[in-house]
């Protein structure tokens, strides 16, 4: 659908909202992959507020949603995303610390806040629960959405509660026995654009949280291509296996559709080498799954999210 058919959704979004709009906004640099097309229409939120009453114009109107966060595990077409995009920024970026007893601290986090900044915030406290995630990227209203986990852990183990306004303009909140966790998902009963995430963590000592901090990242160093755009494990792991270990005995590290290839330091990511086009990734993600399953008989699941209109 052409982007003018937004024309005076945009208009009245722009009374709501003012500068916090954009049209037409290209959004490969919101992406870690630094991949993807125009949204017709980008909003900003400068509070919840104002996203609530955007989300009901948009969806007064049927106008589809989308929701971006940090952009870290997404690939995003090359024709964009028709409809409305939303995105949190620094108005959403803030911890708000809440001492409980037996060495119990609740901390209310804006789900903009990027995750390793609240993972080091936290360990530089004294307090654990999430000092496994050191490293994973993107935001904490992401991390959340599908269950970031590394090395053991889950973020969902800690979070208590989350707060945030339904695709249709409703404030809503969760708390921990709404939400159900499972591997890189968390499942809600209503579509939502996340807004802070509610954590429990636990007094430990600073030198052992640093410790594991820092094995956590000497290993994310030597296994994980760090230096090209790339959006984090492209396939979930199968049951009982790994999805990297699959895609290397099948001979791809290194295999390129275009300027997009699979890492030769970890088969379970793409790299962009520059220049790389959403269907470049796409194709080579294809093939990766075509390859893996006529080798092993294992079909590979995206971790991967792909967002816009795919010709």
């Amino acid at each position: 659908m052409p982007a003018e058919d937004y024309s005076e959704l945009g208009t009245r979004i722009a009374r709501i909202a003012g500068d916090c709009l954009k049209r037409d906004a290209t959004l490969a640099g919101f992406t870690s992959f630094r991949i993807g097309g125009p949204a017709d229409l980008l909003i900003v939120p400068a509070d919840v507020d104002m996203l609530a009453a955007v989300l009901a114009e948009a969806a007064a109107d049927g106008v589809p949603i989308t929701r971006l966060g940090g952009g870290t595990n997404i690939l995003v077409s090359d024709l964009g995303v028709r409809g409305l995009v939303v995105r949190l920024g620094r108005d959403f970026d803030y911890r708000t610390w809440h001492e409980e007893s037996d060495g119990v601290v609740l901390v209310d986090v804006g789900a903009s806040t990027r995750l390793g900044k609240f993972v080091k915030e936290s360990v530089e406290r004294g307090l654990g629960g999430v000092e496994f995630a050191a490293g994973i990227p993107g935001t904490v209203g992401g991390g959340a959405l599908m269950n970031a986990g590394a090395f053991g852990g889950e973020i969902g183990n800690a979070i208590v509660a989350a707060e945030g306004v339904s695709l249709v303009g409703a404030r809503v909140r969760f708390e921990r026995e709404q939400l159900e966790f499972s591997y890189r998902r968390l499942a809600l009963s209503v579509d939502v654009v996340i807004t802070s995430v509610s954590f429990r963590l636990l007094r430990a000592s600073v030198g052992r949280l640093r410790r594991i901090v820092g094995s956590v990242q000497t290993k994310r160093r030597r296994k994980q291509p760090l230096g090209l755009p790339n959006a984090g494990s492209i396939f979930k792991n199968p049951k009982d296996d790994f999805a990297g270990k699959l895609i290397e005995q099948a001979g791809l590290k290194g295999r390129t559709v275009g300027r997009a290839q699979v890492s030769p330091d970890h088969a379970n990511f793409i790299v962009n080498l520059g220049g790389a086009t959403a269907n470049d990734v796409r194709t080579l993600m294809g093939l990766m799954q075509d390859e893996v399953w006529q080798r092993s008989g294992v079909w590979l699941e995206p971790e991967v999210r792909l967002v816009g209109e795919w010709g």
